[in-house]
């Protein structure tokens, strides 16, 4: 059986996630091809396959 994780799709805890100042915007920095946004954007994956945690001590918490 697999972990069950956080939603990881929520883009506002993902490390990719970053803010440019100069369009003071947040965008994804993630280097995806055409086909993989169409995937993400549509739904076709039930979790974002490049989420990046920014919870510093999760691994920490996990070997508690």
């Amino acid at each position: 059986m697999y972990e069950k994780r956080e939603v990881q799709g929520d883009c506002n805890t993902c490390n990719n996630f970053v803010y440019d100042e100069e369009d003071e915007e947040y965008y994804c920095e993630m280097e995806m091809d055409e086909d993989d946004y169409v995937r993400l954007v549509t739904g076709h994956y039930k979790a974002c396959p490049y989420y990046q945690s920014n919870d510093e001590y999760r691994i920490v918490r996990h070997q508690m």
